[in-house]
């Protein structure tokens, strides 16, 4: 509401725009700078717990990543994928080749946010569904569609759980998954905001935080594999949006109908 009112003050509220956007700049240098040191504090974390619990942890860590991995690739192919074949009946091997640029994007960058304008080229121009559809759509997924986010957190928190020797009953595990899906629609889809959210989830169940230490080292392979995740799932529901207002999407028979965004860029010319 705030943020309407300045737009219809128009000049008037350019002074208080321009400091949140100062404030947003101050604040990307301030996590920059945090980041910085973040190894070394993650390094005297996961000494102290390795201390106290013993290297068997470590194999713990490989089993927790491997879950996460796992889980992350049956809800894209079985769930996003579910819905493509059935709703909209195209060929799973023509959709995935339809969004490749924007998942690998989003895989490269582990942000949702700077994948958006691919995602909205490949909805476009290989899928063929409407602008009106992919504007609406994807942007909306890209801030609140984190379902590979819930995911992780829900697998991390009963990992970390696990790691102290908390024993979780079945409300628990319930108030996990909830928190988890909460807290991933508040996420950024900017790279490491799911750690931040996770810290949310271990507080509401009572799980102890120290234990992000553990999963931190891996935190930006998982970040890359949930974040590609999540376009997909952007993708496939404004595939079945698009479907259900009765557009003409592209189906197997279109084979020369793909376009790589990047490769088809126009190239810069000389002034």
């Amino acid at each position: 509401m705030l943020g309407i009112a300045l737009t219809m003050l128009k000049e008037k509220g350019e002074t208080l725009v321009r400091f949140f956007d100062d404030l947003q700049e101050a604040m990307v240098v301030l996590i920059n700078l945090i980041m910085k040191l973040a190894p070394y504090g993650v390094a005297a974390l996961v000494a102290a717990v390795i201390g106290q619990s013993g290297w068997s942890v470590l194999k713990a860590l490989l089993v927790y990543t491997v879950t996460v991995l796992i889980g992350l690739s049956l809800h894209a192919i079985l769930v996003y994928g579910g819905i493509v074949k059935l709703i909209v009946k195209a060929p799973l091997k023509e959709f995935f080749k339809a969004i490749r640029p924007a998942q690998l994007l989003a895989f490269s960058t582990s942000s949702s946010s700077a994948a958006l304008p691919v995602s909205m080229e490949c909805a476009e121009k290989n899928i063929k569904m409407s602008k009106e559809v992919a504007s609406f759509v994807l942007p909306l997924g890209s801030t609140v569609n984190m379902d590979g986010t819930a995911l992780y957190q829900g697998v991390a928190a009963v990992f970390i759980a696990q790691v102290f020797g908390l024993d979780l009953s079945i409300g628990d595990q319930l108030s996990i998954v909830l928190a988890a899906t909460m807290a991933s629609i508040g996420a950024a889809g900017v790279p490491g905001a799911g750690i931040v959210t996770l810290a949310l989830v271990l507080t509401t169940s009572g799980i102890p935080q120290v234990g992000l230490a553990l999963i931190l080292g891996m935190d930006r392979l998982l970040d890359m594999f949930r974040t590609a995740v999540n376009v997909t799932g952007d993708l496939s529901v404004a595939t079945v949006m698009a479907k259900l207002e009765g557009e003409e999407l592209l189906t197997g028979d279109e084979e020369d109908a793909f376009v790589d965004p990047e490769e088809s860029a126009p190239e810069p010319t000389d002034a």
